[in-house]
């Protein structure tokens, strides 16, 4: 007997998934060698960057059809306010795109898709298009956006916070809508699925919480080069990304001076991609070193003593502080930047909030090698037992319906 097709999937992607070297492409491209493991790929999703041919054929064992749309910065600021000046969401109009509407379109018309996963609530309007609205959709919201941007509000100044207010209140409109037609919804964990329910006054129905894996192998402690000795900090995240910035500029304003009276030798390494010129000017600091964009970050990680992570404005899981914990560093953490992992404070790793507590705890460290290699021990254990990816990823299989054992994929 012939065997049955297998699954279509159409993938749609706000960023081109690969390579997995930031938050939200790290999560999307696990995800889809996850589902090419279980279905027929196709891939389409839009790119701000330029491509290089290496990213395409990264691509290429995972999927059976990948079509990449570039999406320019201006036309997609301009259609982001026009969007927003017709009182829809800046979100929705940055994704906007009639090339990508014509390229579904067309797909639409060629395949019979079993299900659509969608990357973000930003690319919604490309799931009511005609050829894809009966198509079952599982959207990963990923985080509760809408909270995110009320959370700028409440940092923000005059006008920007009453744009940011706005958009969170539109962008809330649009989840509370998703719940009611889509067949899941998935969010990065139990807390940020609690939030959606409340915020959105949905008590039940397709939500589930998908958590954050990592790749235990590459972030492998004995993967980096050996380090003789640690020393000083480091911050690892993209340095144009608002919570980043706010927080490494805190951090550095409000609690590094008072480390680095203690510690005079010790340095604060901020590595990052595309640092914007308020962090660039943290370099003026004493002790702070700014790296920006490295090819790996392993190395930087591997020979700080600390680990830091003072986020004010965080939703979700980091994976800033799963990288850390599975290369078995000391991570030192604010509340907010841990709320979506079930970590134990204080065995599996520190947090503080106050400029006080951040001193303390860091000083302490950087002075104890027997407590710094005790958390880094516990924190590989706890990442190892909690986020696999294939374990973390495994629900979705219930989600899309997939029985049996996956195939093997061989991506570039």
């Amino acid at each position: 007997m012939a065997n049955a097709r297998r699954p279509r999937v159409l993938v749609l992607t706000h960023r081109v998934p690969f390579p997995p070297d930031k938050g939200d492409r790290i999560r999307t491209y696990h995800i889809l060698k996850w589902l090419s493991g279980h279905a027929e790929i196709h891939l389409a999703c839009l790119a701000d960057e330029p491509v290089e041919p290496s990213i395409r054929a990264g691509l290429t064992g995972l999927c059976e059809r990948a079509e990449i749309i570039p999406h320019g910065s201006r036309r997609r600021w301009a259609r982001a306010l026009w969007s927003f000046a017709r009182g829809g969401t800046i979100s929705e109009g940055a994704f906007d795109s009639p090339s990508l509407r014509a390229l579904l379109a067309g797909w639409g018309d060629e395949h019979r898709y079993d299900f659509v996963f969608a990357s973000a609530s930003s690319l919604v309007p490309y799931l009511r298009l005609k050829v894809l609205r009966d198509v079952p959709a599982v959207i990963d919201l990923v985080d509760v956006d809408s909270q995110k941007w009320i959370d700028y509000a409440g940092n923000g100044r005059l006008p920007m916070d009453w744009v940011f207010r706005v958009e969170g209140l539109r962008l809330r409109r649009v989840e509370k809508e998703i719940a009611g037609w889509a067949r899941a919804v998935t969010l990065v964990s139990e807390a940020e699925a609690l939030l959606y329910r409340q915020a959105c006054g949905v008590s039940d129905g397709p939500v589930h919480a998908i958590s954050n894996g990592v790749d235990l192998e590459y972030y492998h402690p004995y993967n980096s080069p050996p380090v003789a000795t640690e020393s000083g900090c480091v911050f690892v995240g993209a340095l144009d990304y608002r919570p980043n910035v706010d927080g490494v500029i805190w951090f550095c304003r409000e609690v590094w001076p008072e480390i680095h009276r203690h510690h005079p030798t010790a340095t604060l390494k901020l590595v990052g991609r595309r640092p914007i010129p308020s962090i660039q000017r943290l370099a003026e600091c004493s002790g702070v070193e700014l790296i920006g964009q490295v090819s790996d970050v392993r190395p930087f990680v591997a020979k700080a003593a600390v680990a830091v992570v003072p986020l004010r404005l965080a939703r979700g899981v980091q994976n800033k502080v799963l990288e850390a914990m599975a290369m078995r560093k000391a991570v030192i953490s604010s509340p907010q930047a841990v709320a979506g992992i079930r970590a134990v404070w204080g065995q599996d790793l520190l947090v503080a909030s106050s400029p006080e507590e951040w001193v303390l705890a860091v000083s302490e460290l950087l002075g104890d090698s027997t407590q710094r290699a005790k958390l880094g021990e516990a924190g590989r254990d706890y990442v190892e037992m909690n986020h696999r990816w294939e374990t973390c990823l495994g629900p979705f299989g219930s989600l899309f319906g997939f029985t049996g054992h996956p195939v093997s994929v061989s991506p570039t």
